[in-house]
Formats: C-alpha cells, sequence, structure tokens
C-alpha cells in the first residue's frame, strides 16, 4: 500500500542514521495510520512484518527526536506562514501500564489502596510513562503540530514530605527537580520558531508557575500565560494582598461546559496590577526581579451546586485595557486543546493497551502515535475553518475517489465538504442545529474510511 499524500509530506524531513530505518518507519506509520486502534500485529498482518517492527522499536539507534523530527519540521512551516500569534501549550499527561514487572518501564505516581484488602500495604505504585508535550495552535486554536516532546519514569520515589522537614524544595537549583522540563520544552519550541520568538505565547496550567520559566522567557524576548500556583513576594507584599488592594477593573460574561456537561453562564469580576516580582527567597543572587501582570478572575456570584471560579494569571503580555485582559482569558481557554489531544492519542490510538515491555519502544510508539493523533485534531478544526480548503491538503486520491463514490448524491469540492462526510461515516447525523463534529467522531470516520479503502485496493487486486 502507498503512503497517504499527507503522511508522505509530513514525514519528507525525518532523517535517520540508516536509510533502511527510514523506510521501515514509513511503512510502520502507514500501517498503524490504517489500522488505527488495532494491535501491532493486526496492523502489519504478517509475521515478518511484525517482527520487523518489533526490531525497529528496539532499536537503540531510533530515538523520540529522530521519529518526530519531520513532523517538527513541518510544524515550523505552519508557524512561519501563520499570520497572527502563535499559543504553545505545554503540559504533562501519563501513560499507564499494568506488569507484573514494572522495573522496564518505571513508575508514575503512587495511589492510596482502599477497602479492607489494603492491609498493611496503604499504597500502590502505577507502571508508565510521562510525556511533557507542547503543542503549536493559532489564536482562533488551529492544531500547528507539535514543538517538543519529553519523555520519562521514575525508578524510585523521594519521600517527599521528609524531605521538606529538612529542605525547602523552592530553593532547590530547578535542574534538579522534574520542573527543568517546562523549561527545556520552551526553549525548544523558541528555537524552532527560529527568528521569530515574540510571536510565541507559552501557555501552562498551575504547574508552570516557575519564577526560573519566567526568567528564561524574559531572556529569549517570548511570551508566556500562566496560572498562579504560588503567593510569590510581589512590590512590597505579595502578590494575594497586591491584587487585593485593587477595584474591579471590570466584569466579563463567560459561558462554559460544568463536568456534569451542562452550558453555564456566570460573570467574572476582573482585577488586574502591573508588579515587580521578586525570585524565592534563596535564589536573589541568582535571578532578577522580573515585571509582570497578575489578573485575578472571580465569579461574582456564589453557585450552590459547585466551587465558584477563580482564576489567577501571571503573563508578561501589554495588558492595558478590558479587551487586552479579554484576550488573555481567550488565549488561556485555548489550553483545553492539549488535553483533547491527549486523549485522541489515548482512545484514538490505544497506546495504554500496548504489550510492549520496555520504556524505550512504547515511547517510541507513543511518538509515532503523536504524529497521527496530530493528523486527526487537525482535521477536526480545520474543518471549523471559514477559508475553502483544497481537500488534497488531507486526504490521497483514493481516499478522495471513494468519498466521492460512496456519498454520490453529494456535492464534494473543499476539504470541509469531505470532512463533514468523513463526520458522516464516524456517526455524526449533520442535522441542522447540530454542533461541529469533534475528535472522537473524526478518527471512527477515519477507521470506517480506511476499511472502505482496504476493499478498495483488494477489489483492484482480485479484479
Amino acid at each position: 500500500m502507498e503512503i497517504a499524500n499527507w503522511l508522505d509530506k509530513e514525514l519528507s524531513e525525518c532523517k535517520f542514521k540508516d536509510r533502511r530505518l527510514d523506510k521501515r518507519f514509513k511503512q510502520l506509520m502507514t500501517s498503524i495510520s490504517s489500522n488505527q486502534g488495532k494491535t501491532l500485529p493486526q496492523a502489519c498482518g504478517t509475521w515478518s512484518d511484525s517482527k520487523a517492527t518489533y526490531r525497529f522499536l528496539s532499536n537503540e539507534r531510533v530515538n523520540e527526536n529522530e521519529i518526530l523530527s519531520g513532523h517538527f519540521s513541518r510544524t515550523k512551516e505552519r508557524i512561519q506562514m501563520t499570520k497572527g500569534p502563535v499559543l504553545v501549550l505545554h503540559d504533562t499527561t501519563e501513560f499507564t501500564y499494568h506488569r507484573e514487572n514494572p522495573d522496564k518501564i518505571g513508575l508514575v505516581q503512587k495511589t492510596p489502596l482502599i477497602g479492607k484488602n489494603a492491609g498493611l500495604k496503604k499504597e500502590h505504585k502505577v507502571c508508565g510513562i510521562l510525556m511533557h508535550a507542547s503543542l503549536a495552535v493559532t489564536s482562533e486554536g488551529l492544531p500547528l503540530g507539535l514543538t517538543s516532546t519529553r519523555y520519562w519514569s521514575r525508578k524510585v520515589f523521594k519521600n517527599t514530605n521528609q524531605m521538606k522537614r529538612k529542605i525547602n524544595p523552592t530553593r532547590l537549583p530547578i535542574e534538579e527537580k522534574e520542573s527543568i522540563k517546562w523549561l527545556q520544552n520552551m526553549e525548544a519550541s523558541v528555537e524552532l520558531a527560529g527568528s521569530t520568538p515574540s510571536k510565541m505565547i507559552h501557555i501552562g496550567d498551575r504547574e508552570n508557575d516557575i519564577y526560573e520559566y519566567y526568567c528564561r522567557c524574559r531572556e529569549l524576548d517570548t511570551f508566556f500565560i500562566s496560572r498562579v500556583c504560588v503567593n510569590r513576594l510581589a512590590d512590597e507584599s505579595t502578590l494575594v494582598e497586591e491584587i487585593g488592594s485593587q477595584k474591579v477593573y471590570a466584569k466579563q460574561a463567560i459561558e462554559f461546559v460544568d463536568k456534569n456537561g451542562k452550558l453555564v453562564s456566570t460573570t467574572l469580576a476582573l482585577r488586574v496590577k502591573a508588579v515587580e516580582l521578586h525570585p524565592p527567597i534563596g535564589k536573589e543572587a541568582h535571578y532578577p526581579d522580573i515585571r509582570v501582570t497578575f489578573i485575578s478572575a472571580i465569579e461574582t456570584d456564589t453557585p450552590e451546586d459547585r466551587e465558584p471560579i477563580r482564576w489567577s494569571f501571571i503573563t508578561n503580555l501589554p495588558v492595558k485595557s478590558k479587551k487586552d485582559i479579554k484576550q488573555v482569558l481567550d488565549w488561556y481557554k485555548q489550553r483545553w486543546k492539549i488535553e483533547t489531544y491527549f486523549k485522541v492519542i489515548k482512545s484514538g490510538f490505544k497506546v495504554e493497551e500496548s504489550k510492549l515491555r520496555t520504556a524505550d519502544r512504547l515511547s517510541r510508539l507513543i511518538s509515532m502515535c503523536c504524529i497521527l493523533a496530530w493528523r486527526i485534531h487537525w482535521l477536526t478544526f480545520l474543518n471549523r475553518e471559514t477559508e475553502r480548503i483544497n481537500p488534497e491538503v488531507a486526504f490521497d486520491e483514493i481516499e478522495l475517489k471513494i468519498m466521492k463514490s460512496y456519498f454520490s448524491t453529494q456535492s464534494l469540492n473543499t476539504l470541509q465538504d469531505f470532512t463533514a462526510q468523513l463526520a458522516v461515516l464516524g456517526g455524526y447525523l449533520n442535522r441542522k442545529n447540530d454542533p461541529p463534529p469533534g475528535n472522537t467522531i473524526i478518527w471512527r470516520g477515519l477507521i470506517q474510511l480506511h476499511e472502505l479503502k482496504r476493499g478498495f485496493l483488494l477489489a483492484n487486486i482480485c479484479g
């Protein structure tokens, strides 16, 4: 089977140490793409291909950066072609596995054991891999691709509570903490952007509230928006005290979907203040004061069925008006897209069901699925673009021919036309008032399309 046009273009810049590895990689990517969510033996089809796949995944000369190198190059092109600002969404996710001997993979967390059978053993160690990823999107939310990834597992867990009695964790150098991944991914993303670091706005959750990170962003002339986790030293007191003395600057009506799927409308009271942020105690000699804007958004009415919204942000973006504040909130709301992206990798490609036995093999497989999951994520939001797009950007010649034949009564000309019918294959009803199809519908549609394509190719072979 030939590699799909989009995949051929996406992987064209991949560089391995051996041409045979490059050929095997592209064959494997085609197999996984065409057999989404299936096991590796099912995707490969024959024992010889399966054996070659396992050899590729076990090859020490293959690393995750080489697998993703072509995708990174294409992401760079898409970033450079984007006229407006580019949001880089940073977050960490866990891939968990059940193994009798987890030593070859490693650990991700400890969870408490609950119930009568817990006995003297109070905690359970979870086997798995952590991935810290950075996903570039346009300001409207169209995914442009990954800019960096990091993989790791934990061999042992330090007794954090005991350590805190002897050492203040905030005084440890950032290089000795897992938090360094935030700086490494941000630096890699800026390097990928090339000469336009000021075009990028790095967005992270409360885990991203790292003073060293803020300083490094300033050094690299790039912007950030982070949820506040720590009540830091600022001006003559702390962030909480400084913002508490401010009057409400404006009120902002918002809508969001709660955990029960219910659309909620509410109003936020906005407070904003530019402050001089001071480094943590013990690090004053190593890091300078930095000028940032602190934004507080608190729900005006206390709801009865949930906790009120209390958002606090630090940013080095210029914030001079209500419009600027709203833009910061809107850009931060795009952060949920990386959570959805992680869901596509896990649910669409079922990487947590893999039986591979080592962390290296699993991280190589996950890296390949990252590229394929991006396509699904990209197609989902590309379909919502108002600009009419050529369908050959995302589908190959055979796929377009199959879709035109299968939906012969429909007028299919643009990418949006084809994606709408792809969603129908995935179970989308396409009624007048239905919301746009999501990632789940698109990946189900792609599975159906690949089955039709397999039948088409088989019919041509059999005559």
